[in-house]
């Protein structure tokens, strides 16, 4: 049985990820994390990370960057696997994450979906092989979405980035550029609207010809799905920094 510490228990894929683990043999949520305490409910919720008594094997972090710290705080206090699926983290909330990675496991992703990792694959491989085509990137998400691009988007740059060379440069829209489209930039555009899970598209367009890769998110328990299959790929793994990639390999 995998024990489970979910940050961010009561937010909108902290609930998601509660019903798929209920749903799931082999996996149970032992505790929460989140803003308020809560022992009424299936599994006890905390607000401090250092209050908390449950043991477990694995932390999913479904929570926001703000909240960050109390899942690094809560895993070097336990010295547990980390699964952190939080988008929007900074420069230095990054090196927090690296650093986490040298005391314990730490699975972090900007998409926890199985899918994108594909994509990402998928978007290296054509940039390898149609170096001349311009490439942009679209993602379309729904109107509460906070951080854009979102860290999807910024991972199919990075994917397309390294093969096309080190002067690669993102542009985040055109707004009162007067100036042709160089082959050397990525256009990264975002859309906010409606109740979108989830869309990215990464278009390479040549001279006569285009190829457009698209995935779409229909719901969110395939997120839940993915950080599930994290946390089982992370459990007994030494530690050191893996990404949705490490687990798409492990599969293939």
């Amino acid at each position: 049985m995998t024990r489970l510490i979910l940050s961010g228990c009561n937010g909108k894929m902290g609930c998601v990820l509660t019903r798929c683990i209920a749903e799931k043999d082999g996996m149970e949520t032992v505790a929460g994390l989140d803003l308020a305490d809560n022992f009424g409910g299936a599994y006890p919720v905390y607000a401090d990370p250092t209050a908390i008594k449950e043991t477990a094997d694995v932390i999913i972090d479904f929570s926001n960057p703000a909240a960050l710290s109390k899942t690094i705080a809560l895993a070097k206090a336990q010295n547990i696997p980390a699964v952190i699926a939080t988008t929007g983290l900074s420069d230095e909330q990054m090196a927090q994450v690296e650093a986490l990675a040298k005391d314990v496991p730490v699975f972090f992703s900007g998409n926890m979906s199985v899918g994108i990792a594909l994509l990402i694959e998928l978007a290296k491989n054509a940039a390898a092989a149609f170096p001349e085509a311009n490439i942009e990137i679209v993602e379309k998400h729904h109107r509460m979405k906070v951080d854009s691009p979102s860290g999807t988007a910024l991972m199919l740059y990075e994917a397309a980035k390294n093969e096309k060379g080190p002067e690669t440069e993102p542009v985040f829209g055109r707004y009162g550029r007067a100036e042709k489209r160089t082959n050397g930039e990525i256009g990264i555009h975002a859309v906010r609207g409606g109740t979108v899970t989830g869309e990215h598209e990464v278009g390479f367009y040549g001279s006569g010809e285009e190829i457009i890769l698209t995935h779409r998110a229909e719901n969110r328990a395939l997120f839940a799905q993915g950080a599930l299959k994290a946390a089982a790929f992370l459990k007994d793994k030494p530690a050191g920094l893996y990404s949705m990639r490490d687990v798409v390999r492990e599969m293939l």
